[in-house]
């Protein structure tokens, strides 16, 4: 009998231990599954397949990031449905939080800060604030924090260790506070439409700005064309959510990448020159 249940112990051990490896690849959510993932939801058009990418990369991730059902609205930070609500073909399940501050370039940051905390890569999560001062996340870990004057920061140590998601939901805040698509912009090295891969960033870095990431691409089997999915928030904050395409509706979701010069999005247009990549990518 003692037998019986030290081999279920054991079992129920692993099955815990998996349970939270796969919580960690999405923390905010303990209800994804499978079914819920951007490739299991939304299917490439005929003649075209996925892009292959390494099952833990920032790609795969974000490949698979969990929706919400299908008739999902969008929603603002304050409950609220947001006023257009023809813009979005799905809903990323992630909370915006309840203040004001995941817009565009702010979601491309969520995005990636989460992607990075969930393997637990904490060394490379840093982002600059818009007066050019880098916030690393190792050093919020340490208890440090900000104290901005003016376009002065310094970082005064007032907190104890902490390195959990609590926390680290925290330093996101504060980043969302003092960066933008300017200091974003600023950050990632544009690249070329034809080298376009999942997790890059059209970005115009401004006052207003935006900022839409690539979240998925599929290649044509015979002409090696590709297509991309890309998702936005925007102002007020709201939810993540994937674009239509208002000029190809039959290939909608999905954009060609041979747009041209602008790449026209519900909300906003981009210039092809505007295409960037993160650093460390």
């Amino acid at each position: 009998m003692k037998t019986y249940f030290f081999l279920f112990l054991i079992i129920l051990f692993f099955i815990s231990k998996d349970a939270s490896i796969s919580f960690s690849e999405y923390p905010w959510t303990h209800n994804s599954t499978k079914s819920d993932t951007i490739a299991n939801n939304i299917p490439v058009p005929n003649g075209y397949i996925r892009t292959k990418v390494s099952e833990n990369s920032f790609q795969h991730w974000l490949r698979n990031l969990p929706l919400k059902d299908n008739k999902s609205a969008v929603y603002l930070y304050n409950g609220e449905k947001k006023f257009n609500q023809s813009a979005h073909f799905a809903v990323i399940n992630i909370d915006v939080g309840n203040k004001d501050l995941q817009q565009c370039a702010d979601a491309v940051i969520r995005l990636r800060a989460e992607y990075l905390y969930s393997i637990g890569n904490y060394d490379a999560i840093h982002f600059n604030f818009t007066s050019g001062h880098a916030a690393y996340f190792k050093k919020w870990i340490d208890g440090f924090r900000p104290i901005v004057k003016g376009n002065n920061v310094d970082w005064d140590k007032i907190e104890k260790h902490d390195s959990s998601y609590r926390n680290f939901r925290k330093y996101l805040n504060i980043v969302f506070s003092y960066a933008g698509s300017y200091s974003l912009s600023k950050e990632l090295k544009p690249i070329s439409t034809g080298e376009m891969k999942i997790g890059d960033v059209f970005i115009k870095g401004g006052f207003p700005g935006h900022a839409v990431i690539v979240v998925d691409i599929a290649t044509h089997t015979e002409t090696g064309k590709k297509i991309f999915l890309i998702a936005q928030s925007y102002m007020p904050a709201q939810d993540i959510h994937i674009l239509n395409n208002i000029i190809n509706r039959k290939l909608n979701p999905w954009y060609d990448e041979d747009f041209g010069n602008n790449l026209l999005t519900p909300e906003w247009i981009f210039k092809a020159n505007q295409l960037k990549r993160f650093n460390t990518d």
